[in-house]
C-alpha cells in the first residue's frame, strides 16, 4: 500500500490517537476527506455529502451536525469525527489508536457497538489501548510489545491483567496506594462562587499545601473550563480567586506562572507543546528567561533540567535533540509534565494526566503527583478515570453539567 488513500481503498482503515482533522472544514468534508461524492463536472454533490454524513452520524448518536465546523467541537467529539471515517467505506480491517482517550462512557458505549458489528460483519479490528478494562471487554487475542519488540500474544479468555501486564513493562505492578496519614497544610488555592457563562457556575473549592484534589465528571462537565480559568486562558464572568488568602486577578496564562499556577492541558498537542521543537526546549521553554547568562541561554542549565526529568519520567527518546513530534504520545505527555515539575509551581493543575499513556507510566506519574503533594505542593488532578481520581486524591469534587 503506497499511500493512506490507497490503504482505504483497499478496505484498510486507520483511526488516529492524535486528531488528525482540517479544523476550517465542516464535518463532512473531514469524514470524506480526499473522496467528496461528485456530480457532473468534477463539482461536489454538497446534498449527497451531507446526508450520507448525515446517516453516520446517526449511527454513532452524536449532538453534533455534518455541516458544523470541526473547530468549534470540542476533543469528544472531533475523535467522534474521527471515528466516522472508518464508516464511510466497506472496511476488511480498522485500526483504532486509543480510540476513547477523549470520549465519555456514553460515547464509549456507541463505539463498542459500533465495533461488535463490525465484527458481526467480518471485519477485522485491531485494537491499540492501554485501558486493561477496554482490552479484556471487546478483544479476542491481546499481543504485546514493549519498547519497539513484539513479546508475545495470548488469548483474552485465557489470560489476566498482571499476566498482561508483565509482558508490557516486564514486571507486576502494584496499583495498590499507600493509606499513610496526609498532613495537609494551609489553604493555597480558594476559588468563591467563580462563574463563566454557561460552561459552569458557582463553583466553590479549596486546594491546601500537600493535598491532592480530584476532579472528576463526564467530559463537558466543566472541569477544563475551570482549569483554564485558573491559568488565565477563559475570564470569569463572575467570583473570586485568591492565592494565599489574597484575591488574584489572572488574566494571562504568563500571570498564571508568575503566581506559581502551571496548568498540564487536556490537549497536550495542541496546548501543551510545541511540536517543530526538540525535547529539551520543550521542557524548559516557560523558564529560559531565568537560564541566561549574560544575552545567551545556558545550554548545560536546558540540557541538566531535560536530564533530570527525562530519568524522573522514563522519557523514551534517543536524546534531547529529538524533535517531540517524533515521539509516541505517552513520551509527549511526559515532556509536557516535567515541563510543569520543573517549574516546581505552587498549585499543579493536571487535566488528564495519564491520556495516552502505558500502564507503567501511569504508575510513575500517579507517584509523582503524590510525591509532590508529599513536598507539599497543592495538586488538582482532572480525570475522567475513577480508579485514577480514586488512587492520587485526598479529597474529589464531582462535577456534572457546569455545576459541583
Amino acid at each position: 500500500m503506497s499511500s493512506p488513500l490507497d490503504a482505504k481503498a483497499k478496505g484498510v482503515v486507520f483511526i488516529h490517537q492524535e486528531l488528525s482533522l482540517a479544523e476550517e472544514l465542516s464535518v463532512a468534508e473531514n469524514v470524506y476527506l480526499g473522496e467528496l461524492p461528485r456530480r457532473s463536472l468534477g463539482r461536489v454533490d454538497w446534498s449527497k455529502l451531507y446526508a450520507d454524513t448525515g446517516n453516520i452520524l446517526a449511527r454513532l448518536n452524536v449532538g453534533f451536525r455534518a455541516k458544523d465546523v470541526v473547530k468549534d467541537l470540542s476533543i469528544a467529539n472531533k475523535q467522534m469525527v474521527e471515528i466516522a471515517r472508518a464508516l464511510t467505506v466497506e472496511a476488511k480491517a480498522v485500526i483504532f489508536d486509543e480510540p476513547t482517550a477523549s470520549l465519555t462512557d456514553t460515547e464509549k458505549t456507541v463505539l463498542f457497538d459500533v465495533i461488535e458489528d463490525l465484527k458481526s460483519r467480518g471485519v477485522g479490528i485491531v485494537y491499540i489501548s492501554h485501558r486493561m478494562e477496554e482490552i479484556f471487554s471487546i478483544s479476542d487475542r491481546v499481543s504485546v510489545l514493549r519498547d519497539g519488540q513484539y513479546r508475545g500474544t495470548v488469548n483474552t479468555m485465557e489470560t489476566n491483567e498482571d499476566e498482561v501486564t508483565q509482558l508490557m513493562i516486564g514486571r507486576s505492578l502494584d496499583l495498590s496506594r499507600d493509606m499513610e496519614e496526609v498532613r495537609v497544610g494551609d489553604v493555597v488555592l480558594e476559588v468563591r462562587g467563580l462563574s463563566c457563562g454557561k460552561l459552569y457556575q458557582d463553583i466553590n473549592f479549596e486546594v491546601h499545601e500537600g493535598e491532592v484534589l480530584g476532579f472528576y465528571g463526564l467530559v463537558g462537565a466543566g472541569r477544563t473550563e475551570i482549569a483554564e480559568t485558573l491559568f488565565g486562558l477563559r475570564n470569569p464572568t463572575s467570583g473570586t480567586i485568591l492565592l494565599d488568602g489574597k484575591e488574584v486577578a489572572i488574566d494571562s496564562p504568563g500571570e498564571a506562572i508568575d503566581a506559581g499556577i502551571s496548568l498540564v492541558p487536556e490537549d497536550r498537542k495542541g496546548q501543551g507543546l510545541v511540536l517543530s521543537m526538540n525535547c529539551r526546549d520543550n521542557m524548559t521553554l516557560p523558564q529560559v528567561n531565568d537560564m541566561t547568562v549574560g544575552p545567551f541561554i545556558s545550554d548545560g542549565a536546558e540540557v541538566a533540567i531535560f536530564d533530570k526529568y527525562r530519568d524522573k519520567l522514563e522519557i523514551k527518546t534517543p536524546g534531547w535533540q529529538q524533535l517531540v513530534g517524533n515521539l509516541s504520545g505517552g513520551n509527549q505527555q511526559k515532556i509536557v509534565i516535567g515541563k510543569w515539575l520543573s517549574m516546581h509551581p505552587r498549585v499543579l493543575i493536571v487535566d488528564e494526566p495519564t491520556r495516552g499513556i502505558d500502564v507503567g507510566s501511569k504508575s510513575e506519574i500517579h507517584k509523582l503527583i503524590r510525591e509532590l503533594a508529599a513536598q507539599g505542593y497543592a495538586v488538582i488532578v482532572i480525570s475522567s478515570e475513577m480508579p485514577e481520581v480514586l488512587r492520587v486524591s485526598d479529597r474529589i469534587v464531582a462535577m456534572f453539567h457546569g455545576r459541583i
